[in-house]
């Protein structure tokens, strides 16, 4: 894996998350309840306070619950809620030491159909499927990560163009309109909600 993302809309947080599986998958989890740029910026900060070039899940599995999560609440904070995402990116890690070695690549390479890896990115912790369909079209759009009917297990967000979430993100311009679809669709509920 090495491409060039923009999601961060910071080149060296980009650089990361296009070279490291892991960084991708964390940035990933650390989509929410933020924005869109400040959660995948989040692994390279964590690399960086890590004293390291890369995330690595065996590191990040073993560290200390505590120290992990004040290393997450230094200021600039890598998420709004740091203490309760470093639990998560530590579970994350975990299971991806307990089922694939520690190797994030390995959840999505020589899968055989969208479906399975739909599958495998829902039994990741922290990943609805919501979340890991829209991982499944970043992987599909901008990672060249594209099994038989990828598309259809990634829903609407495997639509080509659909600019609804960061797997349509390439640049300035795209983070603006899936931006205004999110807003869109925000205020859409909230009028379902209200009965408007």
């Amino acid at each position: 894996m090495d491409v060039t993302l923009h999601l961060a809309q910071d080149p060296e947080a980009d650089e990361l998350l296009g070279r490291s599986p892991l960084a991708a998958l964390v940035g990933m989890l650390l989509d929410q309840q933020v924005p869109m740029e400040w959660a995948f910026k989040g692994p390279s900060t964590i690399a960086r306070r890590m004293g390291a070039e890369d995330l690595d899940a065996h590191d990040i599995a073993a560290y200390d619950p505590d120290a992990f999560a004040a290393l997450l609440s230094e200021k600039p904070a890598v998420h709004r809620y740091p203490g309760s995402m470093a639990g998560r990116v530590q579970q994350l890690c975990r299971y991806l030491v307990d089922m694939y070695d520690g190797d994030a690549e390995a959840v999505w390479r020589g899968v055989g159909s969208g479906k399975e890896l739909l599958k495998r990115l829902q039994e990741l912790p922290g990943f609805g499927k919501q979340k890991a369909q829209i991982f499944l079209a970043l992987l599909g759009k901008q990672l060249g990560v594209r099994p038989e009917g990828w598309r259809e297990a990634a829903g609407a967000y495997g639509e080509a163009d659909s600019f609804r979430s960061v797997a349509d993100i390439t640049g300035p311009e795209s983070l603006t309109k899936v931006r205004a679809y999110k807003q869109e669709a925000k205020a859409a509920a909230k009028a379902k909600a209200s009965g408007g």
